[in-house]
C-alpha cells in the first residue's frame, strides 16, 4: 500500500544544499574499452576490500545481451584496475537454470574475517530472481542458488544477526508496485520468511514515485544503518534513476528512522545521461573509508563511475530533509 506521505518543505529562505557527493576523476572509472575483450557495457559493481586491495565485482554485458560477474582489483580503489581472466559467476551452468540469461547486479556483504556473501540477480526466461553465493577469496564461489523467486531483485544481506535472525532487503514486484521489502532467516540463509515493507515507492510526481530498490548494502553508523537506494521517475515516457538515502534502526533495521525527501545524487554528466540506458545512476556497492563513503555506481548502464562524500554530510542531509508519515506511524503502517 502506498501511504499518503506529507511533504516536509524546508523554509523558503533556507540556503541551497551544496553537492554531497563529489565525482572522482574527469570521466568514468571503467569503460568497455578497459575490458580486454568485446563487451556491451561494464556496470553496477559490488565492492569489497581484501588483502589491501579494493575489489569490484563488475557486471559485464556481452554483445549477446547476457551478463556475467567478474572481479576487478585495484591497490588504491581508483585506478590500475586488473580484470580477472575468468568470470566469478556466469550463466549457462546446467545445475543453475535460473541464471541462463545472466548473473547481474551483485551486492557484497562481509560476513566474517574472510567470508563474504554475494546477493545477485539470477535472470532467466522465468524472470529475475534473487540468488546468493559465498566466497572467501573472490576466486571461487559456492552457490546457494535462488532463495527468492521472480519477479524480484535488488537484494542485500545485512552483515550480522538481529535477535538471532539474518535480515535481507529485496525488491519484489507486487501488483505492479515495486517497494523495498525485508525478510528474515533464523540461521541457514537458505530459507527466508516473515516479510514486511521497509520503504514504499511514493507514487505520483515524486522522484522515487515509480519504483525504488536497494542500492549499496547498508553501512553501520552511530546514527543507524545508512541505506542508499535508487528511485525512478518517468519523464517524457523515459525513466530517470536517481539515488536517495534513508536511516534504519541500528538494533532492528526493519524500522526506518529517517528518509530524505530529496535525492542525494542524480545523473548530471554526459556519461550518466548518455549510454545504453540514458539518465541512470545506480549503485550496488560503497565502502566506508575513514570518514568518507566511497560509492561505486553504474552510469547509463554502460560504464562505472565513482563518487565520494563525507559520512557526516550524508547523515546531516538525511536528518535535514527527513519527512515522517505521522498518520502511517500512528496506525502502525510504517515501521
Amino acid at each position: 500500500m502506498v501511504l499518503p506521505y506529507a511533504l516536509n518543505r524546508p523554509p523558503g529562505d533556507m540556503p541551497m544544499d551544496k553537492p554531497i557527493f563529489t565525482r572522482q576523476g574527469d570521466g568514468p572509472l571503467l569503460t568497455p574499452a578497459d575490458v580486454p575483450f568485446h563487451v556491451n557495457g561494464i556496470l553496477n559493481p559490488g565492492v569489497a576490500e581484501l588483502d589491501g586491495e579494493v575489489i569490484l565485482l563488475v557486471r559485464l554485458e556481452s554483445r549477446q545481451g547476457i551478463s556475467h560477474l567478474r572481479v576487478a582489483r585495484s591497490k588504491n580503489g581508483v585506478d590500475g584496475w586488473r580484470i580477472a581472466d575468468r568470470p566469478l559467476l556466469e550463466p549457462d551452468i546446467p545445475d543453475y537454470p535460473f541464471e541462463e540469461w545472466g548473473c547481474e547486479d551483485p551486492r557484497i556483504t562481509r560476513m566474517g574475517e574472510r567470508e563474504w556473501i554475494i546477493a545477485f540477480t539470477a535472470y532467466s526466461r522465468y524472470g529475475p530472481a534473487v540468488a546468493l553465493a559465498k566466497t572467501t577469496d573472490f576466486e571461487t564461489v559456492t552457490r546457494l542458488g535462488v532463495v527468492l523467486p521472480p519477479t524480484n531483485k535488488d537484494a542485500t544481506v545485512l552483515p550480522r544477526q538481529f535477535n538471532g535472525d539474518w535480515i535481507m532487503l529485496h525488491r519484489p514486484v507486487t501488483s505492479g508496485q515495486e517497494h523495498i521489502w525485508f525478510v528474515s532467516s533464523p540461521h541457514d540463509l537458505d530459507h527466508w520468511g516473515d516479510p514486511g515493507v521497509l520503504l514504499a515507492e511514493r507514487s505520483g510526481p515524486w522522484w522515487d514515485g515509480v519504483r525504488i530498490g536497494v542500492g549499496a548494502p547498508p553501512i553501520e553508523t552511530d546514527d543507524g544503518w545508512l541505506l542508499l537506494y535508487h528511485g525512478v521517475k518517468e519523464m517524457a515516457e523515459r525513466p530517470v534513476y536517481r539515488l536517495g538515502v534513508a536511516l534504519l534502526h541500528r538494533d532492528d533495521p526493519r524500522k526506518v528512522l529517517a528518509r530524505a525527501n530529496e535525492w542525494i545524487f542524480a545523473p548530471e554528466t554526459d556519461y550518466e545521461q548518455r549510454g545504453l540506458v540514458p539518465n541512470v545512476v545506480y549503485t550496488c556497492g560503497a565502502l566506508l573509508r575513514g570518514d568518507e563513503v566511497w560509492m561505486y555506481y553504474g552510469a547509463a548502464d554502460t560504464v562505472i563511475g565513482m563518487a565520494t562524500a563525507k559520512l557526516r554530510d550524508i547523515l546531516s542531509f538525511v536528518w535535514k530533509h527527513d519527512y515522517i508519515c505521522h498518520i502511517g506511524r500512528e496506525k502502525g503502517m510504517v515501521r
